[in-house]
């Protein structure tokens, strides 16, 4: 890991992230400053659950997975994560222990932030704070979404409730671009896999879903 910061192109990359919108130039020269730029590959295990919290992690681009397993081996993914998204804050901030393993699901390059800079940095930028807040709150709707969803619909339902929420307008049409395959999915919604591409192929056999150059399109009509 590169020790004197990111520089010039890490003020660029930092201007991008949701996380630090609204942070002035200035302020956001002294985080590419402490910021360190870290590469991994496909499969490689970023954090585990139990270990100590030490630093925040940015996605700059590729795709984690963030999962509990149990003592059979058994894996429930809690979310995907793309470019632009943040993890380890929250055992920052209650200096508990990760919570949960995160594991490349693709190669992935990413910005690190130390524990004591990050501090630094929720002291000194009120802006970044409050979308650290926004986030959390984020995330806490999600799982009472996911909880509802579990304890009310069918595997159709949660298939199609989870297509939808992946999936972004783009040249007029609903298209999931973020890469996931029908294992995540039923990691996601806790069905399993040969269940998930039943509903996928009946979904798509419906005119409900098309998959085009490898993404998935959501034909809303």
């Amino acid at each position: 890991m590169a020790s004197g910061g990111v520089g010039t192109r890490g003020l660029v990359l930092l201007r991008t992230i949701p996380l630090f919108h609204g942070v002035l130039d200035p302020q956001l020269e002294q985080i590419a400053g402490v910021a360190n730029h870290r590469k991994v590959t496909r499969g490689t295990v970023i954090v585990r659950a139990g270990d100590v919290t030490d630093s925040l992690y940015i996605l700059i681009n590729g795709s984690a997975r963030v999962l509990n397993s149990d003592d059979e081996g058994r894996e429930v993914i809690l979310s995907i994560l793309g470019p632009g998204d943040f993890f380890g804050e929250m055992g920052l901030i209650d200096g508990s222990p990760r919570s949960a393993d995160v594991v490349a699901a693709e190669a992935c390059e990413m910005l690190v932030i130390s524990k004591a800079d990050f501090k630094r940095c929720l002291q000194e930028n009120f802006e970044v704070a409050l979308n650290i807040m926004k986030r959390l709150v984020e995330r806490l709707r999600d799982a009472d979404r996911k909880i509802e969803s579990l304890a009310l619909m069918d595997v159709y339902g949660r298939v199609a409730k989870l297509l939808l929420e992946f999936s972004e307008m783009h040249d007029g049409h609903r298209v999931i671009r973020r890469k996931i395959t029908k294992q995540d999915i039923a990691k996601m919604i806790g069905a399993s896999r040969e269940m998930v591409s039943r509903v996928m192929k009946d979904l798509e056999a419906s005119g409900y879903i098309r998959v085009e150059e490898g993404q998935i399109v959501l034909d809303e009509g």
